[in-house]
């Protein structure tokens, strides 16, 4: 007993934080919606086409590995689409009016890392921000329009007739490899539930996500963005923490 009440002592700030965290588990999942934005040849913002948002779900499950890292594996399901309609200018793009639209699934799986932190002690950590980066594919499914295209507008630059011409002979891809890489906040309302909101950058490695390269501009990668908010749920464990008997 003498002993066992002297290794309680020795390691009683331990036993003090832990016993906070009695609830404390390694485990939680998450539900995200929002709005996917398409950033590519069909819009002259780099900040991407927000004419033409799409909503978007997400769901992940995260895996807790220190105070500072967990590993989330994240699907989302959303869609695309980008306009030069939108865009009034520069002039071309009414007389050009390429347009697409897809639906896209996407799987990833990413290193989140708390700033402050704060991964051991969630329902006492306020607002944490964090960063998150990984590796993933999206399954798309491009349907690209240029039925309103007005080759007599063109008719003076060979490179975009002569580019769509190789652009409609060009097998769109449908999956891709993407690299999300965001930042996000969270903030626990209870013991076990935390709201979070979220932006997500994809790296995409294709010029074909919109459908058109060669006729609009082959040098500049296309892409793709994500905002949302949502819940993130915190399993509980079940195991207590008890002092050693013996």
């Amino acid at each position: 007993m003498a002993k066992g009440i002297l290794f309680c002592l020795c390691f009683g700030s331990h036993i003090l934080v832990a016993s906070q965290s009695v609830f404390f588990s390694k485990f939680e999942l998450g539900l995200n919606a929002g709005l996917f934005i398409y950033q590519g040849d069909l819009t002259p913002s780099q900040f991407g086409s927000y004419k033409t948002l799409k909503p978007g779900l997400s769901f992940f499950f995260n895996r807790i590995i220190s105070p500072v890292f967990s590993l989330r594996t994240n699907l989302a399901l959303g869609g695309l689409k980008g306009d030069d309609a939108k865009y009034l200018k520069p002039e071309y793009r009414q007389q050009r009016n390429f347009n697409f639209n897809s639906p896209a699934f996407e799987v990833s799986e990413l290193l989140v890392a708390d700033i402050f932190k704060n991964n051991m002690a969630r329902r006492s950590s306020g607002l944490s921000p964090y960063l998150f980066a990984g590796l993933g594919f999206s399954v798309l499914n491009i349907k690209r329009d240029w039925s309103h295209f007005n080759a007599e507008f063109f008719s003076s630059e060979a490179s975009t007739i002569s580019g769509l011409a190789a652009d409609q002979q060009y097998a769109l891809p449908a999956l891709i490899p993407v690299v999300p890489i965001g930042i996000g906040f969270r903030y626990p309302i209870s013991s076990r539930i935390s709201v979070n909101a979220e932006t997500s950058y994809r790296v995409t490695f294709t010029d074909y996500l919109d459908g058109f390269s060669k006729a609009a501009n082959d040098s500049r990668r296309d892409s793709y963005m994500t905002h949302t908010v949502g819940l993130i749920y915190q399993f509980k464990n079940n195991s207590w923490l008890k002092c050693p008997v013996f």
